[in-house]
């Protein structure tokens, strides 16, 4: 099932040029677009690319448009921002051919009898729903998961198969979890005495606000006393790593693999590259952008971005780096030693 150009624009905006009837059957990457896909150029870097795609029209800036014109054969949508209009109109492609969910509870679901599912809410077999617990209107409960006591599932929030949702946890409207994700397990507490550890039991729960996804097989651990709470519009990735008393801010964004410490508080609108590390009981402030693999051993409390991880090189080159690294306390003593002589010298002989 394909769209005109022109009910495209009427829908998303842009400015169109060329032909409003030509019909698009879905959006192809610019190497693989065909003569009935639509592409994007969001990267001036690829306007060579662009100038040899098939694809019967493109997604471009207005800079980028002025530099294609003459070559590009198609139809163009000129808008601000390539990318974002690209990720709207993916959204309607796959819209137009989306079967949704019967509404019902399946016949192998296990529901209690004071939990409350909204009638127009999916519940996919075998899915297990605790005492108390609240979905709301068109959620989609998938295969197998699992929601506990007391928990509060909102509208049109999406659970794909074999998401666990521990008791009085809560999320919003909109959200999204993918198979394997586990919300409200035990954070990590533990007190020592003698060398055994005590386990402290974790009473809080996990809050999450409307808008959220989160990946496949991430984790978020309940609060000790207080509650972890993830705001509104935040993105995690998979196999993510969210302690117990966590705060992250509104539409903070984080690649795979990161792990955060309990009691960690992080801004809005912080990015947080794959395998980036934050310790426990820091502040980040809002706009933060922390690269790929680095680790936040302090506070950060200034906007910006931050990277923390030695170049990558050959084996032997950092072998020899590693060397100096460990050596330069001894460099700098050495070094401090040979200015006191300098200065020593100096006012000698200017005596």
């Amino acid at each position: 099932m394909g769209t005109r150009l022109g009910a495209l624009v009427e829908r998303l905006g842009g400015q169109l040029v060329g032909d409003a009837n030509l019909e698009v059957s879905g959006i192809a990457p610019l190497a693989e677009a065909g003569v009935s896909h639509i592409s994007f150029l969001s990267n001036s870097k690829l306007r060579a690319e662009a100038l040899q795609s098939q694809a019967a029209a493109l997604i471009v800036s207005a800079a980028d448009d002025a530099f294609i014109a003459a070559g590009f054969s198609g139809a163009r949508i000129v808008v601000a921002n390539p990318y974002v209009y690209f990720a709207r109109a993916a959204q309607y492609f796959e819209s137009l051919t989306a079967v949704a969910p019967a509404p019902g509870v399946h016949a192998t679901a296990v529901v209690a009898a004071s939990a409350k599912v909204a009638p127009s809410a999916h519940i996919g077999a075998r899915v297990v729903i605790e005492e108390g617990a609240v979905i709301g209107e068109n959620a989609v409960i998938d295969a197998g998961c699992y929601i506990g006591r007391d928990a509060v599932i909102g509208a049109d929030t999406h659970f794909f198969a074999n998401v666990t949702f521990h008791a009085r946890c809560q999320i919003g409207k909109r959200g999204i979890l993918h198979s394997g994700a586990v919300i409200g397990t035990d954070g990590f507490g533990f007190a020592n005495e003698g060398g055994v550890y005590i386990k402290i039991p974790q009473t809080g729960r996990v809050m999450i606000g409307d808008d959220v996804d989160i990946g496949a097989n991430t984790s978020i651990d309940r609060g000790a006393l207080a509650d972890t709470i993830i705001e509104d519009g935040v993105k995690l990735d998979n196999q993510i790593q969210i302690g117990h008393n966590c705060h992250i801010g509104a539409h903070t964004a984080m690649a795979g693999c990161v792990g955060v410490a309990g009691s960690a508080k992080i801004g809005k609108y912080c990015t947080f590259g794959g395998a980036a590390m934050v310790l426990g009981h820091l502040t980040i402030v809002d706009k933060v952008h922390v690269g790929s693999g680095s680790m936040v051993s302090r506070s950060i409390l200034e906007p910006g971005q931050y990277t923390g991880f030695y170049p990558l090189a050959k084996n032997a080159e950092w072998e020899k780096s590693a060397a100096i690294v460990r050596n330069l306390s001894t460099m700098r003593e050495r070094i401090r030693a040979l200015e006191k002589i300098i200065k020593t010298k100096t006012e000698n002989n200017e005596s």
